[in-house]
């Protein structure tokens, strides 16, 4: 729905009485008057909302609400879940140096107190926030210092990225990743002399050089002390940098962790070298400079492989930005030029040659070809386009050479649409992931508490030398607990699902919709459009004796090429399919509520029910059972009689798709019930659903009551999925646990969905399920790894294994561990991406 809406609020000075809140908001997609009603009810439905009426002549609706009870985020989902649009606008803003939940937690709290803004998710699989805001009330300079205020910044490149395919936001996370690995390289090169020299002891040739208590052992280890500063101040700065940031808000997050850890062993080799005597035995006097250094290349190292790994969850984004086509070949004052697709204007002809993509979208004017629509819809098959057919902009052309109208350009194609939805689905959340927001929220505190505590119990009864042990403890606890695998646990998982999604022609909307769709077990098919093709089509020809198929069908088609009738054009398509060539009907004539009669090639045909015949005198009693059969099929045929004979019976019907009883069948086969859902008669109904293998059928059900029937399904206690691809249907898809809509259907039942499915197969909705199950699948399995390592790690690292096995936990080894558990967990998700939706047949 391509409308363009804004949104204001006036607030008068101090609120209303009793404290509440005016609310005027500009709607979009009001068209009659029956949507006001509509829009205010769903308000009205908002727990807070006191009062709201909407304005069908000015377009717009005043709230009055409870600030304490309703939100305005509630407010504008309720007008969106029943299938209009609010003016808000939307932003992704690129973080630098967001690497754990406490991070994007804080991010998202301190936009979310700034004026004018309505909604804002971070999430850390593409290090980035987006933001539902007024644009009348805040801009992007007020926005960009809301996220400085809470310790972070703006990722912006600081060079024009040389890779033309790279967003400004990927451009950033690569000069990110290149920055880090600098950082890394410097800490890993100074770390070996450091680790060598270190520990003496244990080499033979050292050991006499360098022997305990000795000026040369303090002279090298003070040297060692200076060649580990730029480790420190320069490769580990970032740790440092986010922790006063979070310090200033009163916060504590990844960094602070890893920034405590490798200064308390600095500080601690400081005092050993520079006042050893403090020491009550020599053997404390001992530095740890190689857990500073080595500590510091490992985790930079991780958090640069972890940058490098989600940049390949968003595949299929740079997939779909790759489809779009550079330049396009418009006429323009009677010459073929070619352009920049930017250029290119609603109203232009433009022209596409074999092997060439459709640069934008459009109507054909002329010619024809076979275009593979396979990268925007996931059907194989390559589709015949025609005069009057539309295209799609990113599609490419097969066979042969066609002229088209552009109808949508720039951001409105349709190429362009799926980039912004799933970029847009790529940043939400899933209810999952808010539980581990909320957990992740009390770790790092948690986190710090526990470190602590250890290293005072291993300094109070501890075994000598206590100090040393104490100090190992704190460290290693610290950076063993870092958040960051947690945090990446759920949005990993969730940007590789959802852009599988869209590389098979599924959009899905966001986390929660992909999260309600593995727990489907019952699916309402709406009849027309969804199971059948949503358009009638030639079925049947009988014929009586002395008659041929092909003569019948000939004199028919020929008569009914006079009738702008929608049965009429599906004889005549039907005909034309065979190969039938048609001629002119002389003496062409419509009788209401009966039939059309003309002369063709000089027989008098007739054309229509039983009642036509009767009044014609044409006896047709010996075709009833041939009329009875096709009826009971959910067919509807018509008496055809020539020069006053009965010839035949030709049936129409909106046909069932090619791959809908097969998707039936995969649905059952995963334990989900399947109900069809018509406004047709009984009789109708249950012939399709015979036909597709359906058992429960609701028939006869009127628009307004869809809704409701889906309701009923779910106060049986099932969660139920909805799939419908008209107007009449978004009630129905906005009251469903998750709305699937059909591609090519209507804009409204496209915006009320959860899930769109651009090519129209019901296959989509079995490869919808398959997806979100293997997602959510996917999203356990990096949270057990992710609570696992914790729960594992920090006992270890606290010591608790020492009284029983003797073991105590390296702090080098805690940040490999830590390292390692963020780059598992990404990789993990992205083994997401070798997933195989299940095709017809198979």
């Amino acid at each position: 729905m391509n409308i363009r809406t804004e949104t204001t609020i006036h607030p008068p000075p101090g609120g209303l009485a009793n404290g509440r809140e005016s609310l005027t908001l500009r709607i979009g997609g009001m068209t009659c008057a029956h949507c006001p009603p509509a829009i205010e009810k769903a308000i009205r439905a908002v727990k807070g909302v006191q009062a709201a009426t909407v304005n069908l002549a000015t377009q717009t609706a005043t709230v009055e609400y409870d600030p304490t009870q309703a939100k305005v985020a509630e407010i504008l989902r309720a007008v969106r879940s029943v299938g209009y649009a609010v003016g808000t606008a939307t932003m992704r803003i690129p973080i630098k140096n967001m690497h754990c939940t406490s991070c994007a937690i804080r991010v998202e709290l301190a936009l979310k107190m700034t004026p004018g803004v309505i909604a804002a998710r971070a999430s850390l699989a593409p290090n980035a926030v987006d933001i539902e805001y007024q644009p009348e009330r805040t801009d992007f300079q007020e926005l960009r210092q809301s996220i400085e205020s809470s310790g972070y910044r703006v990722a912006e490149p600081k060079t024009k990225p040389a890779d033309a395919t790279l967003d400004p936001a990927e451009a950033a996370n690569e000069q990110e990743y290149r920055g880090l690995m600098r950082r890394f390289w410097l800490a890993a090169i100074i770390s070996l002399p450091v680790m060598a020299l270190s520990y003496p002891d244990l080499i033979p040739g050292l050991r006499d050089w360098m022997p305990m208590g000795s000026d040369t052992r303090r002279v090298v280890w003070a040297l060692l002390g200076v060649l580990s500063l730029p480790v420190l101040m320069w490769s580990g700065s970032q740790f440092f940098v986010g922790m006063w940031d979070a310090l200033k808000h009163r916060a504590a997050n990844m960094h602070t962790l890893i920034a405590i850890g490798i200064t308390a062993a600095f500080l601690y080799s400081v005092v050993a070298v520079a006042w050893p005597g403090i020491f009550p035995k020599m053997a404390l006097a001992e530095v740890f400079w190689d857990v500073t250094d080595v500590v510091v290349a490992l985790v930079v190292l991780g958090l640069a492989l972890e940058i490098k790994a989600k940049g390949r969850t968003s595949q299929a984004i740079k997939k779909l930005i790759g489809l779009q086509a550079k330049t396009a070949r418009v006429v323009r004052e009677g010459k073929e030029i070619d352009l920049p697709v930017e250029e290119v204007l609603v109203g232009d002809t433009v022209i596409v040659r074999p092997g060439e993509k459709v640069p934008v979208d459009g109507k054909v004017s002329a010619g024809s070809s076979a275009i593979d629509e396979s990268m925007i819809t996931g059907e194989s098959m390559p589709v015949e386009k025609q005069a009057d057919d539309e295209v799609i902009g990113g599609t490419l052309n097969k066979t042969g050479s066609f002229r088209f109208t552009a109808t949508k350009v720039g951001k409105d194609t349709a190429l362009a649409s799926i980039i912004r939805m799933v970029k847009d689905a790529q940043g939400s959340k899933a209810p999952i992931q808010r539980v581990v927001d909320t957990v992740s929220g009390y770790f790092v505190p948690a986190v710090m508490i526990v470190a602590i505590l250890a290293a005072v119990a291993w300094y109070d009864f501890g075994p000598e030398p206590r100090l040393i042990y104490a100090t190992v403890i704190l460290v290693t606890t610290l950076i063993i607990a870092c958040p960051c695998a947690l945090g990446l646990a759920t949005p990993t998982s969730l940007t590789v699902g959802i852009g599988k999604g869209a590389e098979n022609g599924i959009l899905i909307r966001s986390g929660d919709a992909l999260q309600a769709a593995e727990k489907l077990d019952a699916i309402i098919l709406d009849k027309t459009g969804t199971i059948t093709r949503g358009e009638p089509a030639l079925t049947d020809v009988v014929v009586t004796p002395g008659h041929e198929e092909s003569a019948v069908l000939r004199l028919t088609a020929s008569l009914e090429r006079g009738s702008e009738h929608p049965l009429a054009s599906a004889i005549v398509k039907g005909a034309e399919a065979r190969k039938i060539e048609l001629v002119d009907a002389e003496g062409f004539a419509a009788i209401p509520g009966h039939g059309v009669s003309g002369r063709i090639d000089g027989h008098v045909v007739l054309l229509g029910n039983a009642k036509l015949m009767r009044d014609r005198g044409v006896p047709a009693d010996a075709l009833l059972p041939q009329w009875e059969r096709l009826a009971n099929g959910g067919k509807t045929p018509m008496y055809v009689a020539v020069d006053g004979q009965a010839a035949g019976l030709i049936a129409v019907a909106d046909t069932v798709k090619p791959d809908s009883r097969a998707a039936i069948e995969i649905l059952k086969g995963l334990g989900i019930k399947v109900v069809m859902l018509t406004g047709d008669n009984e009789r109708t109904g249950r012939a399709i659903a015979r036909e597709v293998g359906i058992d429960r059928v609701l028939a006869e059900i009127l628009p307004d009551d869809k809704a409701h029937e889906v309701q009923k399904l779910q106060l049986e206690g099932k969660s139920v999925g909805m799939v419908g691809d008209g107007v009449n249907d978004a009630p129905a898809l906005a009251q469903a646990d998750v709305g699937f809509a059909i591609g090519t259907g209507t804009d409204v039942a496209i915006e009320a969905s959860d899930v769109t499915l651009i090519g129209g197969s019901l296959m989509g909705v079995v490869t919808a399920i398959e997806i979100s199950r293997a997602t959510m699948r996917n999203v356990r399995q990096n949270l057990v790894g992710a609570f696992g390592y914790n729960a594992l790690g920090i006992p270890v690292a606290t010591g608790v294994l020492y009284p029983f096995i003797g073991l105590l936990l390296s702090p080098l080894i805690a940040a490999a561990a830590m390292a390692f558990s963020s780059v598992t967990v990404v990789t993990n998700a992205n083994r997401l991406r070798f997933f195989q939706p299940r095709r017809t047949g198979s």
